[in-house]
C-alpha cells in the first residue's frame, strides 16, 4: 500500500504497542482502580475468595480453549472461543485483585522476572494451591459434554454474579457487573444447544444425557458454601453460593423440562476444589497450561 494511503497497520503499531501480543510490559489490569480493601474485611479472606472465582474462570476458559477448531461448525467454534476469552478476562481481573489484596500469596519467581501478578498466580502455582470447582477441570468429552458442562457452570455463575454486583469491594462489583452480561450469553448459548441436542436425533439426545449423568455429581459444589464465602457474604463483600441454590435449581429444571430430559439423581462427589482437592485430570491440564511459562520464567513476549 502506498504512503499516500498509509500502511495497513497504521494506527495499530506505533509507540503505544504494549496492548498487542508481541509487545511487552502489559498494563496492570487494575491500573487506576481503587483496590483498597473495605473496612473490616480480612485481606487474606478477600484474596482467597478472589482466587476461588478467578480460578473457576481460568480453568473453565482453558478447557473451552481446547475446543478451538473442533466445534461442529465455524460459528460455534468462534462462539466457544469468545466464551473462553470472556472467562479469561474475568480470571485476569480476579487474580490481579487477589494479589493486590494479599501480595503474600504470590509464588516465588526468579529475581527480575517480568511476570505480572495475575500470570504468576495462573502459571506458577501447583495443583493443590488452586481453588476452582472440579466441574471446570474434568477432561473434555464430546460436544454434548461441553454443552452440559457450560450449562451447569454458567447457570450457577450467573446467579452468583448477579448478587455480587452489590459487593462493597469496588473491583468485585465491577467484575460482576460486566460478567453478568457475558455469562448471560454463555448460559443462553448452552441452554439453546442443550435443547437442540436433546430434541434432535436419538444419538444426540443420548450424548447430552450421558454427559449430564457424568457431570451431575460435580454440580452441587457450585452451590456449596466454603467458610471464606460465608464470612465475606456476612461482610457485604462476597456471596454465599448456597443462597443461589433455589434459583439455580429452577433454571436447570426449566431447561430439563423443556428438553424432555429427566433430572439425574446422583449423590454429590465428596471433597472439593475449594480446599485444593482436585481430579486426576487437573494435573494434565496444568502441565499443558503452564509449560511455556515455567520453561521460560524470565521470558518477555
Amino acid at each position: 500500500m502506498s504512503d499516500e494511503h498509509g500502511g495497513i497497520f497504521d494506527g495499530l503499531i506505533g509507540a503505544e504497542s504494549a496492548q498487542w501480543a508481541f509487545g511487552t510490559d502489559f498494563e496492570d489490569p487494575l491500573a487506576g482502580v481503587d483496590t483498597t480493601v473495605p473496612d473490616g474485611v480480612d485481606h487474606t479472606e478477600l484474596a482467597e475468595y478472589c482466587l476461588m472465582l478467578g480460578d473457576d474462570a481460568l480453568i473453565m476458559s482453558q478447557r473451552l480453549t481446547e475446543w478451538c477448531s473442533r466445534a461442529p461448525d465455524l460459528e460455534e467454534d468462534i462462539a466457544l472461543a469468545n466464551i473462553a476469552l470472556d472467562l479469561l478476562g474475568q480470571a485476569r481481573l480476579l487474580l490481579a485483585r487477589a494479589a493486590a489484596a494479599d501480595p503474600g500469596l504470590l509464588p516465588a519467581l526468579p529475581e527480575g522476572s517480568p511476570v505480572p501478578a495475575e500470570d504468576a498466580l495462573a502459571f506458577f502455582r501447583d495443583a493443590g494451591q488452586f481453588r476452582n470447582v472440579r466441574l471446570a477441570e474434568v477432561a473434555n468429552g464430546d460436544f454434548g459434554h461441553v454443552v452440559v458442562r457450560l450449562l451447569l457452570f454458567s447457570v450457577a455463575r450467573l446467579a452468583l454474579l448477579e448478587r455480587l454486583r452489590a459487593s462493597s469491594d469496588t473491583v468485585l462489583a465491577a467484575v460482576a457487573a460486566k460478567g453478568v452480561k457475558e455469562v448471560t450469553y454463555h448460559r443462553d448459548w448452552a441452554a439453546r444447544w442443550f435443547l437442540t441436542l436433546a430434541q434432535g436425533t436419538e444419538e444426540s439426545c443420548h450424548r447430552v444425557v450421558t454427559a449430564l449423568s457424568a457431570l451431575w455429581p460435580l454440580q452441587p459444589e457450585l452451590v456449596a458454601t466454603h467458610p471464606v464465602e460465608l464470612s465475606l457474604a456476612r461482610a457485604g463483600v462476597g456471596v454465599d453460593p448456597a443462597t443461589t441454590r433455589g434459583e439455580v435449581d429452577a433454571v436447570l429444571d426449566q431447561v430439563l423440562a423443556v428438553s424432555g430430559v429427566a433430572r439425574p439423581d446422583h449423590p454429590p462427589l465428596e471433597g472439593g476444589g475449594r480446599t485444593g482437592t482436585h481430579t486426576e485430570d487437573f494435573a494434565d491440564l496444568l502441565a499443558e497450561m503452564q509449560m511455556v511459562a515455567r520453561a521460560h520464567p524470565s521470558g518477555r513476549w
